[in-house]
């Protein structure tokens, strides 16, 4: 194959994954074996505590897009535990906020997403699947502050300790931690 067609496939393969490091297939197997008992455990744990306080919400979608953070790659910051929950929180407060004042979905959609990553970056918790957590209210039309705090936060924490249980028994660890200094 001459060399021209072989940097042209090259180059072409950038688009298609060529940018994705290589993972072992028991990294791969580690991680998505984690995403289903770690989310396993929550919705079990959330679907109980829902009926305990007989609410019907008892679970966010965007939970599976943070657990492929968890589980997959925990050492990045966007899935240590305070981006987690605290972009998750206030991403859900911002959208049940926009749910009270602005009535028009092609307004408040983009405003929730574009606020709620405002709000993330002003208190340190970028949290990319947290962006779909205003989404998710301001489609649901949520208007309780309540949901803030059950299914998200709640959710939010289940998948923390579950991550933080099975990515350290499996060899990872997590929650990162602060380098140590010398002195």
């Amino acid at each position: 194959m001459p060399a021209e067609v072989k940097n042209a496939f090259k180059r072409c393969a950038f688009y298609f994954g060529g940018d994705q490091a290589q993972v072992s297939w028991q990294e791969k197997l580690r991680s998505a074996f984690g995403a289903l008992i770690g989310l396993a455990l929550v919705l079990v744990l959330a679907k109980y505590l829902g009926d305990l306080n007989g609410t019907n919400e008892w679970l966010i979608a965007s939970l599976g897009a943070s657990a492929l953070l968890v589980f997959a790659i925990p050492q990045s910051p966007m899935a240590q535990p305070w981006a987690v929950i605290g972009g998750n929180s206030i991403s859900a407060v911002v959208g049940i906020t926009l749910n009270h004042f602005v009535s028009e979905p092609f307004i408040s959609m983009p405003a929730g997403v574009a606020l709620s990553i405002l709000g993330m970056f002003c208190l340190r918790c970028l949290h990319p699947p947290a962006a779909a957590v205003a989404l998710i209210v301001i489609s649901g039309q949520i208007l309780h502050y309540r949901f803030a705090l059950f299914p998200v936060l709640v959710d939010s924490v289940l998948l923390i300790v579950a991550g933080a249980i099975y990515n350290n028994l499996t060899g990872k660890r997590y929650p990162n931690r602060p380098p140590t200094s010398a002195h």
